[in-house]
């Protein structure tokens, strides 16, 4: 049998005698893309991922072809030729393109086999019809990678507040994109936030303590996505405004009273990234205690004087004091209500005589019976000026020492009579008396 174009076996591949002349024909001839091609090519599938078998098909094929050639890149150029293919001998010719993952599909498509990112680019379709005039049509691929995750770099997990930078860096080999992760949320973009313009190294300047915390990077295209472990940063900072407060005792101030042999309990409060080391001081001699609080048991005048705590962070080397005056306070007498006369009868007055009450008073009430609004007598203010409360009858009046004068009594007057007294540190106390009339 005769074979067209000289004789060979079309089974044996890359033997054709005259396809390097072909090739070369080719190549020389100078050609213009017409205006109105109808070729076009699409990857199948669209978004492929590597190591999958990808086909570049051919759309708009004119007629009366005899040979295609593919090329990789974006210009006609004898080093970028993968494959020739001879249409009426079925035959391929391998190019310096050609990675063996190849093969020309009658129809012109090109079938690529187990695609890596490499794969990545520009294609060119060239025809040549039986008249050796040439036509082309470019086609793009995209291989997208499986994506491992990314390594999260860091210059240092341990910082300290306005002095030290953070310098992350989001390493992989991937062109993905790379978005980034604060604590399991994405990381806002804020005016302190710096990133590189590849978005793999993010930096913030005078670190402060709110930026403490589990920091991810990720690395993402249309098919895959994958995150960093996290790296975890610890900011160190304080200690902030150290104070002294108080168990068991009574403030004013920056005075802490304490009774005769009662026990106190000085804590030294503060803001601090480690916890800090406590020193304690009392009338500027060190007391043997490194916890954050000073008991003092059995309060007497020799324990009266400046107690001092000093709070140092070891990491930041920063610390703060506070002091506090503790004096013991002066006995005060117990408050008592004395009925005068003792035994009052219906139709004459009473005095509820108090002794001991606050000499820091602040306001008083009296009530008929408990102490509930509904049952107020009246109430003393600041001022001096008493005022009636539901339970007034016309016939009480309060006095500057808390006392109360009932008038004209009668036998209902009888029963419970409560004072409630409140100083002006806020200390309240309730006392009550029975009143009994006579007839």
């Amino acid at each position: 049998m005769t074979l067209p174009w000289g004789s060979r076996d079309p089974h044996q591949r890359g033997s054709c005698p005259w396809t390097g002349l072909l090739l070369t024909v080719l190549l020389l001839t100078s050609w213009n893309p017409p205006a109105s091609a109808l070729m076009n090519i699409l990857a199948i599938p669209e978004k492929p991922t590597q190591g999958q078998n990808v086909t570049l098909l051919v759309r708009g094929l004119p007629g009366e072809l005899v040979a295609y050639n593919w090329y990789r890149g974006t210009s006609l150029n004898q080093a970028h030729l993968i494959l020739s293919y001879i249409i009426s001998l079925a035959d391929e010719t391998p190019g310096p393109a050609y990675t063996s993952r190849e093969a020309v599909r009658p129809d012109g498509s090109l079938d690529l086999r187990d695609v890596v990112p490499e794969d990545s680019g520009s294609y060119i379709l060239q025809t040549v019809n039986q008249q050796f005039q040439t036509d082309i049509a470019y086609g793009h691929l995209l291989v997208y990678e499986i994506l491992s995750p990314p390594l999260l770099l860091a210059n240092g997990t341990e910082l300290v507040e306005r002095r030290d930078t953070i310098h992350l860096l989001c390493s992989t080999p991937s062109t993905g994109e790379v978005r980034w992760f604060f604590n399991g949320e994405p990381l806002p973009i804020g005016s302190r936030l710096g990133l590189t313009p590849d978005n793999r190294v993010l930096v913030r300047h005078n670190v402060r303590r709110e930026e403490a915390g589990a920091y991810q990077c990720e690395v993402w295209n249309p098919v895959s996505v994958s995150r960093s472990n996290p790296v975890n940063l610890t900011v160190y900072y304080g200690p902030d405004r150290v104070a002294i407060v108080q168990e068991s005792a009574f403030r004013t101030g920056c005075t802490v009273e304490a009774e005769f042999n009662a026990s106190l309990t000085l804590w030294c409060v503060t803001r601090s990234c480690p916890d800090p080391e406590y020193t304690w001081s009392f009338k500027g001699r060190t007391i043997e205690s490194t916890t954050s609080y000073l008991n003092i048991s059995g309060m007497t005048k020799n324990k009266e004087g400046t107690y001092t705590c000093i709070a140092k962070n070891p990491m930041t080397e920063l610390s703060g004091s506070a002091s506090v005056l503790v004096k013991m306070s002066v006995a005060t007498s117990a408050m008592t209500i004395v009925p005068v006369p003792a035994k009052p009868t219906e139709g004459k007055d009473v005095i509820l005589s108090v002794q001991g009450y606050p000499k820091d008073l602040l306001v008083y009430a009296w009530y008929r019976g408990t102490a509930s609004e509904p049952n107020r007598l009246l109430s003393q203010l600041p001022s001096g000026n008493w005022i009636a409360g539901p339970a007034h009858t016309g016939r009480e009046i309060g006095f500057a020492n808390c006392s109360l004068l009932i008038q004209k009594l009668n036998l209902t007057d009888t029963g419970r009579y409560t004072l409630k007294t409140v100083t002006l540190q806020g200390k309240t106390e309730t006392l009550d008396v029975q009143l009994q009339v006579s007839n």
